[in-house]
This record gives structure tokens, sequence and C-alpha cells, in this order.
């Protein structure tokens, strides 16, 4: 089975700047996948270039098999962007944007498919609303339907709810995990890394224009050593001997350390005994995924 998306020594520079460096990812059909890292380090660029918004340096991107340069109009059909800014036209209304969009495809009789994205996003009752009109989480909500409106097998959401409220996050992700459960593709950037977590099966980081992590969520998140204990002592201070476990300053009197294994628990607890101090409050539990991008991001 072909990838949904294949990139080979894919690089891109804006005069001495590196945005990206010979980049290689295959993300096969059907599959969650997260695109992950800091402002700047070339997510949205890599987007743009396999949405033909944009030109690699180097390198060749195909989306379902056609090559994004010398087979761009089949490269388009396949790929929704949902871009990161809010544009849109001021001119018309939120059913007449969808339906020129639906023409830029050839779609002509699309009214009831666009009929169901504005239901499942919750846009009915605004389908007449002038797009100016509109709320910045609404606009948003009419750019996931533009992406959406030719039914593409790969669908790319670039910050898709950033500054939108709870409600359009959960029904958004509700819609989106069917539309994977369905077949679609799904690439992800956000900064917002409980989503990508819940979400994603696969993750790729991105830092300064190089792929420095790639792997499913499991195995990064198993892979990264250790686990977290955060305790507050009833009184007194934590003992001198465990000061280098602790990940970060005690704030409102509690302490997070960073243990090597679950069994270290003990040795902790044992320590603070002999010391006679008595623990007051404590929580175990594993790193997440923003721990693990922030671990990454700090490696040399």
């Amino acid at each position: 089975m072909q990838p949904a998306i294949e990139i080979r020594g894919v690089s891109k520079a804006y005069g001495s700047v590196r945005a990206l460096v010979d980049i290689d990812l295959n993300i096969p059909e059907g599959e969650f996948f997260a695109l992950l890292g800091p402002n700047g380090a070339g997510k949205t660029t890599l987007i743009s270039i396999l949405a033909g918004l944009a030109r690699a340096d180097a390198g060749t991107l195909k989306v379902m098999g056609h090559d994004v340069v010398t087979q761009s109009q089949g490269s388009r059909r396949c790929i929704g962007v949902v871009p990161q800014e809010l544009v849109f036209d001021p001119f018309f209304t939120v059913r007449e944007t969808l339906q020129f969009q639906s023409g830029y495809f050839g779609l002509r009789r699309n009214d009831d498919w666009i009929d169901e994205v504005m239901a499942r996003l919750d846009l009915t009752n605004r389908a007449d609303f002038n797009m100016r009109a509109l709320s910045g989480g609404m606009k948003r909500r009419v750019l996931v339907a533009q992406a959406l409106v030719h039914k593409p097998p790969v669908i790319i959401l670039d910050e898709p709810t950033a500054g939108v409220d709870v409600e359009l996050r959960q029904g958004l992700w509700q819609f989106i995990r069917q539309l994977n459960g369905d077949g679609h593709t799904i690439v992800l950037t956000t900064h917002y890394l409980d989503e990508a977590e819940a979400l994603c099966s696969r993750v790729g980081m991105l830092k300064q224009g190089k792929l420095v992590a790639l792997d499913s969520t499991h195995n990064l998140l198993k892979d990264y050593s250790g686990a977290q204990l955060r305790l507050r002592l009833a009184q007194g201070v934590l003992p001198a001997a465990l000061a280098p476990l602790v990940t970060m300053a005690p704030t409102t009197g509690e302490y997070l350390l960073t243990l090597h294994d679950y069994a270290q628990v003990e040795s902790v607890l044992a320590e603070i005994r002999k010391n006679n101090l008595t623990v007051a409050f404590m929580e175990l539990g594993q790193p997440d995924l923003e721990e693990v991008f922030v671990e990454i991001m700090g490696r040399d």
C-alpha cells in the first residue's frame, strides 16, 4: 500500500535561514499523525510545500502517490488544509463560502455534504451569516469546513483549535476522529500536546528544520525514562540526599522528583523516614508528551 504522504530528502531555505533540512517521512493511509515542534521549527513550511503553496529547494513530496510539483492537480485534490491564520473573504456568507470552495474542485451538487459538514461543526444556524460577522472561533470552524468540502483523503490541521472554546474543541475532535475512522489520514500540528497525546498514534518532532524524533506515541512515552513523584512534607524540608532528584523548585511546599523507575519510590520514602519527616501528600505519575517534548527539544 502506498503511503498517504511520502517525503524524501526535502530541504528549504529562506536566505541564510534553513527552514527544513533533509526531511524523510512516510505517513501511511489512515494514520492520525502529530507533527510537533516549537515556533520556527519548520512545521508550517513543510505543510505549505505539501499543499503546493511553496516549493522545496531539494527533495520530493507525494500525496496519495501524486507528486506535488509534477502532478500538482492530483495532489491538491487529495489534500485539505486548515491553515493557522484566519483567512476569509468578507463579502460572502458561510454557505456561499463553502459553495465557492466546492466549485474550485469542480463539485456542482455538493449541498448535502456542505449541510452535513456545517451541522457537524455547529455552523447550521450561521449558514447565512456574512463571514465578517462571525467570531474568531466561528471563522475557524468555517476554515475547517472549507478543508473538508471536497472530501479529501488527507486532512492537515495546522493549529486548528488555537483560540477556540472548549466546546468547539470537543466537537471538532469528535468529527475528526470519525473521519479518521472512515479512513482519512489526519496530520495535526498543535501546541496543545495533550491533544496530540490523546489523538495521535505516531509523533514526529521538528527542531530547527530537522526531524529529531519519530516514533509511536506509546514508544515515546515508554522510552522516556523515569516516573514523576510529587510530594509535600508535613513539616521541614526535603533531605539534602534527595536534592539531585528534584526537577522543579518547590511551589506551595510541593516538590517534583524525577525517578529512574518505580522501585526508587521506596528509597525516597526511606530517606524521608530516616530524617524523621512525614509525607503529607504524594502523587506518582508517568511523564506526559509535553515532558517528553521539552526533554527532546532541550537536547543538543
